[in-house]
């Protein structure tokens, strides 16, 4: 908290509580700042901020209202400087992360919290923020910038070191990352996603490159190698590069091999060779692993901590085998990219000693283009689909599942428009020694239909299914 003569030069002792962008999201005491959105202007929504309580407001016009008005050239300029007023610059003390990719961020970061330590990193991302013992809920896989600086706050009162962020494409078009500098960049990959907002490829690769031109000239990226991308964005990087992906990088992956209870990977860092058992499956876990060791390595945490950590990750919702006593496997995963429903497929492939049942659907208000080519994918490698709904939004999931199938004559499929029914159907049919992946929403908490949030969680179905059982 602080008082509004500390942001500006004003007479009036209020006490500020918080500061917002989002009238929906004002309470009695905050601070409204009018920044301009890509479609929306915050200046429209001053009354409702007003009778949500706010004590004063940052504006670029002339309004006429009863609380202090700030009157500024530039809101969106404004927010930062404000912000690091407000929370004494807390990223001064704190080492920021970015995670920037269309597949694996969530994984990644993870992945790196839990090699570090809880104790001495905070996660935020979509599965929302943690650290210590704390878990809280966010609304975008990338907060507001207001969220990030008061989360930063918190994690330099915990006395925390790092901080790892999902940075999405979308958060940089929202400008929810404007003026923030990283001291670590790091890319999974990058392929085609969210043409829905960003209209291009090359717009996307705009967007994703962001994270890159705002790592700080003293900090470094950390680059996938193998990605279609790498030089492009090499280029830009204005700190170190180091790589992984390859057996031609920083960190050299010399083999991996696929056991029952994960991944068993050989790897080469610093001429020291590393035999490691892995709890995560896929080859594209075996990237992210190796890049997490990697950013490990180079903050110089101790190689003795890194590794014996690597037993502890676990990410929920993400490739996560459920084991309910059946006699076939249950993967739980957010694969929603071709991309990504690729990978885990053709990893699953290789594994199967009976049958591979899909559930899958495409979230409405999302890239069209894409939905026939995960249609194609999924019917490819699965011996059955079960074609469901996945965030219709304001579409027929009927359309959006229709066009999934597209001109498609393999008829190894079927349509259950209810999730909940359909993940009860392939848990039915599933035989011995069947693998079962439900795929596109992970441990999402709601299903969104309109512009609500109806409670709903495919893990809630799949455990009912099996209590139901005993």
């Amino acid at each position: 908290m602080k008082k509004l003569h500390q942001l500006y030069n004003v007479k009036k002792d209020i006490d500020i509580r918080d500061i917002k962008t989002n009238s929906k999201l004002v309470t009695p005491g905050d601070l409204f700042v009018c920044i301009m959105g890509v479609t929306v202007d915050r200046h429209d929504f001053i009354e409702e901020a007003i009778k949500r309580g706010a004590k004063a407001i940052v504006v670029n016009r002339d309004v006429n209202y009863d609380i202090p008005t700030i009157k500024v050239s530039n809101p969106n300029d404004e927010l930062n400087k404000l912000l690091i007023k407000f929370y004494d610059d807390p990223f001064k003390d704190l080492i920021l992360i970015g995670i920037t990719g269309t597949d694996g961020k969530t994984t990644l970061a993870t992945i790196i919290q839990l090699l570090i330590g809880k104790d001495k990193c905070m996660y935020i991302g979509t599965n929302g923020v943690s650290y210590n013992d704390v878990t809280l809920d966010t609304l975008n896989t990338t907060p507001a910038i207001e969220e990030i600086y008061k989360y930063a706050y918190i994690a330099r009162k915990a006395k925390l070191k790092y901080i790892v962020i999902e940075a999405s494409s979308e958060a940089f078009f929202h400008n929810r990352l404007k003026d923030l500098l990283f001291d670590v960049s790091i890319l999974t990959n990058i392929t085609r996603d969210h043409l829905n907002v960003h209209k291009t490829i090359k717009n996307y690769l705009k967007c994703k490159s962001l994270l890159f031109k705002q790592t700080k000239n003293s900090g470094f990226s950390i680059l996938n190698k193998k990605d279609k991308y790498f030089h492009y964005l090499k280029k830009i990087c204005p700190g170190k590069v180091y790589t992984y992906g390859s057996k031609h990088t920083h960190i050299k992956l010399i083999n991996y091999q696929n056991t029952n209870k994960g991944t068993l990977i050989k790897f080469q860092l610093n001429k020291r060779t590393y035999l490691i058992n892995s709890p995560l499956i896929g080859c594209f876990n075996v990237d992210n692993l190796l890049a997490s060791i990697l950013l490990c390595d180079i903050l110089k945490t101790d190689i003795n901590r890194v590794i014996n950590n690597i037993s502890n990750i676990y990410v929920t919702g993400r490739l996560e085998n459920l084991d309910f006593g059946q006699k076939y496997t249950v993967i739980l995963d957010y694969a929603h990219t071709p991309n990504a429903l690729l990978q885990v497929l053709k990893h699953f492939k290789k594994q199967k000693r009976n049958k591979i049942i899909t559930l899958t659907g495409s979230a409405g208000g999302r890239d069209k283009e894409k939905r026939s080519i995960m249609g194609k994918i999924v019917l490819k490698y699965s011996d059955w689909v079960i074609f469901t709904m996945d965030d219709p939004r304001y579409e027929d999931p009927e359309s959006i599942i229709k066009q999934m199938i597209g001109k498609i004559k393999k008829k190894n499929y079927e349509i259950i428009v209810d999730r909940g029914r359909a993940i009860k159907k392939s848990l039915t049919i599933a035989k011995k020694d069947d693998i079962v992946l439900i795929l596109g929403k992970g441990r999402d908490n709601y299903m969104m239909i309109k512009d609500f949030k109806i409670p709903y969680c495919d893990y809630d179905i799949i455990k009912d299914y099996f209590d139901d059982k005993k």
